[in-house]
């Protein structure tokens, strides 16, 4: 995917690894082979594209000489719940734990070749996966459909579910801009003030 995409667009300068699944059991119905789905996407898929655009970007050579950018970037999917874990959720929360220790680790061994790493961290987001959560964390809670959402959305500070163009602002707007260059190891939220640190 890294050499494909270089080959047809040029240095690779930006990596977001964006990827996630949601599972929702209790921790006591979880079994090895969920284990393994949730964190082959969640975080060996992460891992996957951390290490693969690194090795990239370390080839390439200098940001400024070979792109043009003082810095490269790589940024990854965490969630509120790799802050504070969620009920039925455990699987899910501690794949997005491993996210956020995985960018730290990363942005302290890329800093020498002049790469950032960074993660962001939605909420309760107006996406298909919150949908599941919704609907299988309603069925889990005894709410109907719709009221798992409202509920985590009313957590928020700002008192609405946040749109993927929120995230979308942090990512785009914000992680891939010359204006992160100094940041790294940051997992960033974008939650509307469900979790404050």
């Amino acid at each position: 995917m890294v050499r494909e995409t270089v080959e047809k667009l040029g240095p690779l300068t930006l990596m977001v690894a964006n990827a996630g699944v949601a599972q929702i059991k209790h921790l006591l119905n979880v079994t090895e082979a969920d284990i393994d789905a949730v964190f082959s996407v969640n975080f060996k898929g992460v891992f996957n594209c951390y290490t693969y655009a690194a090795r990239q970007m370390i080839a390439q050579g200098d940001p400024q000489s070979a792109a043009g950018v003082g810095v490269y970037k790589i940024v990854g999917a965490s969630s509120i719940v790799g802050f504070r874990a969620f009920g039925a959720l455990g699987i899910y929360s501690a794949s997005k734990w491993a996210v956020r220790g995985l960018t730290q680790a990363m942005a302290m061994e890329m800093a020498p070749h002049k790469i950032t790493v960074n993660a962001y961290a939605p909420g309760v987001v107006g996406t298909a996966m919150w949908d599941k959560i919704d609907e299988e964390l309603g069925m889990i809670e005894g709410r109907a459909k719709g009221e798992t959402r409202e509920v985590y959305s009313n957590k928020a500070a700002l008192g609405r579910t946040s749109e993927p163009e929120d995230v979308a602002g942090l990512v785009g707007g914000f992680l891939a801009s010359q204006d992160s260059d100094f940041v790294t190891g940051q997992t960033m939220l974008v939650d509307g003030g469900i979790v404050f640190t």
